[in-house]
Parts: C-alpha cells; structure tokens; sequence
C-alpha cells in the first residue's frame, strides 16, 4: 500500500457508485477510458475486472496495484475500456464464488454476475460508447477473480467471450469442472491462463485439467493460452507483470 496515501491513478481513471439489488449493497466503480475516447466517436470493447481496490491505485491496493492505467496509458493507441468493480471487503468470498465452500462458505457468484450482466453492463452501454456484443465483452480477475471470470464465460456465453484467469482459486469450487463437462462451449470463446509454480501445490494441475476439458469439449486450441510461470507467487505484482501480455493476446484478434 502507498505509505504516503498519494494517489497513483491515471487521469483516464473516474469512479461512480451504483446501486446493487442483486446484492443488496451499492458498489464503487472504476472506469478506465481510453486515452483518445473524447477526441474520437469510435466505440470500444469493455473488459469488467474485479478487485477494483487493487488495479489502479497503490493508495487502495491490498499489497500494491497492477498498474493497469499506467500500462494502457503507455500503448500508442488503446482500445478498451477497463471497468474495474471493487469488492465487497468480508463479503468478497460470497461475491466471487458461484458455489458455497465447507469450510469458507461463499456461493453468492451468480447474484454479482447478475448485477454484473443485468444492472452493470446496461449502466455502461447506455453511458459510453461501447461495443457491446459478446465478441467484445471479457471478463479478467485473479484468484477468486480469475475463477468468476472463467465461471461467467462458461455461464453466459450470450454475454461474455473472453476470461483473463490469473492464479484461479479452482480449488475452493470444483464443482465448475463438472459445470464445464455438462456445459456447450462456443469454440471461439478465448481463455488466457496464468498460474505460478509458487502458488501451492493444486495450481498448476487444476489448471492443466481445466484446459484439458476445454479441449475435449472442442474449444480451439488456439483459443487457449497456457501460461505457466516458474516460481510465480500468488500475489498483485506477479499479476501485474503479466497483463498486458493477456490483454494483448485476448484482443489481437476478435
């Protein structure tokens, strides 16, 4: 966290609250427009991200920001908007996870991708210019993040397209590799998959069993990016380093 409480986020970042129903709270939105978005009347693919707190801004970062701003705003021309959604700080288990656990309870995923897909989304497409159809539409997060995410692809195939999964907590939900058996997947959905060999000893293989089954239930192989990383740890600057090569790869081609 930023010891001198100095804000590092861009001057592209604004925030906004909304009303939640799904859950019953109101949640702080971060929005990330595009360098150029004021100058131009084009319209853009959104990325939804979770655990705003941590992606923008050292101030209110767990143990340091992604740098997502600083990364878009270096690229000669960026063409995404980036809606980060904070957490619900204790409620964060019961809003990332569609199934409850033994042991850390949770199960309340299905209600935030409700406010994500029916209250959120809408709020976005009728505010700014964006492309609003699945093919453009991903969803990005890390641990707890990254398996709402892959769960929200899988889940809602009519909405979103694309998973950026980072260090994706399988673990805490495996009932979302029987999900995935029972579920038709568009080939052309595309996963970008990130885990380190440091994160703990389950990682690595649920990944490689989870991209096993996409595979055999005839998602492009091509359409999947396997990223394993020697002595990769589990936290926000691991995740940093490696975003902008899955933002790359996820929107080099639609």
């Amino acid at each position: 966290m930023n010891i001198n409480g100095q804000s590092t986020a861009s001057k592209q970042v604004i925030t906004f609250t909304i009303e939640t129903p799904q859950l019953d709270t109101v949640k702080k939105i971060w929005l990330y427009l595009p360098k150029d978005y004021e100058n131009s009347k084009k319209a853009y693919p959104v990325i939804y991200m979770h655990d705003a707190q941590n992606l923008f801004d050292d101030k209110t970062s767990y143990i340091g920001e992604w740098q997502v701003d600083e990364y878009l705003d270096s690229l000669a021309t960026n063409e995404s908007i980036i809606v980060g959604i904070e957490h619900g700080g204790e409620k964060r288990i019961d809003e990332l996870t569609p199934y409850t656990h033994e042991k850390y309870g949770g199960g309340k995923g299905n209600y935030y991708l409700s406010f994500i897909k029916n209250t959120l989304k809408p709020h976005i497409d009728k505010n700014y210019r964006t492309l609003s159809q699945p093919n453009h539409t991903t969803l990005f997060g890390s641990s707890l993040g990254g398996l709402i995410s892959f769960y929200g692809v899988i889940k809602y195939p009519k909405t979103f397209s694309k998973a950026g999964i980072f260090s994706s907590a399988f673990w805490i939900n495996p009932e979302v590799f029987e999900l995935v058996e029972n579920s038709d997947i568009p080939k052309t959905s595309k996963f970008y998959f990130l885990v380190g060999t440091a994160e703990g000893e389950s990682m690595v293989p649920n990944q490689k069993k989870m991209i096993d089954l996409l595979i055999s239930k005839g998602v492009n192989e091509d359409s999947i990016s396997n990223n394993i990383i020697t002595n990769g740890e589990h936290n926000e600057k691991f995740w940093s380093n490696y975003f902008g090569e899955a933002y790359q790869w996820l929107y080099k081609t639609n």
